[in-house]
């Protein structure tokens, strides 16, 4: 198992997927130890004086008012913990509770929160066993922070609630932490609250669905580019002079893509005659690069939210470098809730872009001599016709998922937190959307597959062909019809786990 070093180095975005989607060993360092323990010394000088303190001496907050007595505190945390685990609906996926635990256990390292060392080394060792709480969808306004979500994973820290064990098996938290040799945490003052008062389910999805968008647009590079070739469209519109005409760097990318995957296609060569009359292809082929590079450079903009959020200490109140707990609005999710809402616009579209050209492969007035539906005997058989009805209703839902959710805004805490960030539902949506994208992609390669194989005896490039081949591993060629929906399924693996890129990448090199 590889062993992640926490606090010798700044977190990147890669290091998030690596231990969400992995099995890691997560070790903190002496420097973030001694952080840690400095930082605690402080607040129990704090805790033990007169004045009140919030989050160390006082309620929660519309309760913030009240001040709690010592031998009452310990209760206090415990009490936030299980009150704030308030969620309900489906479970989360494992690989987000993983990367919020890691992020949360990140803010905790960098000594503004003030929990004990222990604290950090439960929550770093429940991650290394591969123990990850049971943590419901709907729960966190994404603001302050992602409290119910993050009370969850901090529940299971004390021994309670439920956990998915590290072969996946739902137990109870204080069997799986004594399995793996861990001691439940009795939270003592303000340890309760920072575990849960941070933006890091919001972080950890977008992080993830930063990590597969970079895999999609380059697969969307290569299924239009199939597309193209199938639909015997031009690659003229892609030159590089034309497209710097227009210097968006995500255009200029995706053309570059286009360019490299249609080199040497014989489909394409076999129309480059003085006869030709395809002056101009239809939008959905011609404005590919513009629409993928759009997509493009908004993943850039959410990459550089995201690297920010990484370098921040989200919790409240925090304890400044000079000392000082402060109360502060750290925790509002807006920055990271817009993003994950702007995403989710671009991912309809090239969603929607996919599915038109998909349609064209279809149609006998506009796919250049196929036959209808790509059907082996149209008629008798519908070829690909229903899985373009399958693209359809993944489109209409990504739309509907493009809507924006920070926008919303409910108050809560009776009006002590009357703007909240709904940044949370935005990731939910987001990764929704990701994976209808996913879908939508892997149907237009498999359908531009089946097209390219009847221009026969004419080839594709060596690109292209690479990525047919591969798909005829798992997805027999053009016959009679078959039950497409395991069809379907293949290919989309073929495009998750990046197969279907890695195909491609033989020939091109790596894309952009």
């Amino acid at each position: 198992m590889e062993t992640f070093e926490l606090g010798a180095r700044p977190l990147d975005l890669d290091d998030v997927v690596a231990v969400a989607r992995g099995n890691v060993n997560i070790h903190l360092d002496g420097a973030a130890l001694a952080r840690l323990s400095d930082a605690r010394a402080h607040v129990e000088r704090l805790a033990g004086q007169d004045t009140p303190v919030y989050g160390v001496s006082t309620g929660f907050g519309a309760l913030a008012t009240r001040h709690i007595p010592v031998e009452r505190r310990a209760q206090l945390q415990r009490s936030l913990v299980r009150s704030h685990a308030a969620g309900s609906g489906t479970e989360v996926e494992r690989e987000v509770v993983r990367a919020m635990m890691l992020l949360r256990l990140k803010t905790l390292a960098s000594g503004h929160t003030g929990v004990r060392p222990q604290v950090a080394q439960v929550l770093a060792g429940m991650l290394a066993a591969g123990i990850t709480p049971v943590v419901p969808e709907y729960g966190s306004l994404g603001c302050s922070g992602d409290l119910a979500p993050l009370a969850a994973v901090a529940l299971a820290l004390m021994g309670e609630g439920e956990v998915r064990g590290p072969t996946g098996g739902q137990m109870q938290a204080a069997d799986a932490l004594a399995a793996a040799g861990l001691t439940p945490v009795e939270l003592a003052e303000k340890e309760g609250l920072a575990l849960i008062n941070g933006t890091d389910g919001m972080l950890g999805m977008l992080s993830l669905a930063l990590a597969d968008l970079t895999l999609l647009l380059k697969v969307a590079d290569i299924a239009a580019a199939m597309s193209v070739e199938g639909l015997l469209g031009t690659d003229r519109v892609f030159a590089a002079d034309l497209q710097a005409l227009r210097p968006h760097p995500g255009q200029a990318a995706s053309a570059s893509n286009l360019r490299r995957l249609l080199d040497g296609s014989g489909i394409m060569d076999s129309h480059r005659t003085p006869d030709c009359n395809r002056v101009q292809d239809a939008y959905s082929l011609r404005c590919a690069p513009q629409v993928a590079g759009a997509a493009r450079d908004t993943v850039e903009h959410a990459r550089l939210v995201a690297s920010r959020e990484l370098a921040a200490a989200i919790d409240n109140p925090v304890l400044t470098a000079d000392g000082r707990v402060e109360s502060n609005g750290n925790f509002h999710g807006a920055p990271v809730g817009y993003v994950l809402d702007f995403l989710a616009i671009p991912v309809a579209d090239v969603a929607s872009m996919s599915e038109r050209r998909t349609d064209r492969f279809l149609d006998v007035h506009r796919n250049g001599g196929l036959p209808p539906f790509l059907a082996d005997d149209p008629g008798v058989d519908s070829g690909h016709m229903i899985a373009q009805y399958t693209q359809a209703g993944i489109v209409s839902e990504l739309k509907r998922l493009a809507a924006p959710a920070s926008v919303d805004s409910i108050p809560s805490s009776a009006m002590q937190e009357d703007h909240v960030s709904m940044g949370w539902s935005a990731g939910r949506k987001l990764l929704r959307a990701v994976d209808g994208l996913t879908r939508v992609l892997a149907i237009e390669v498999v359908t531009a597959a089946r097209a390219i194989d009847l221009r026969a005896p004419l080839t594709p490039s060596p690109a292209t062909g690479a990525v047919r081949d591969l798909v005829r591993e798992q997805v027999p060629g053009p016959g009679p019809d078959r039950h497409l929906a395991p069809d379907i399924e293949a290919t989309v693996e073929l495009v998750r786990s990046g197969t279907l890129l890695a195909a491609a990448e033989t020939v091109t090199g790596p894309l952009d």
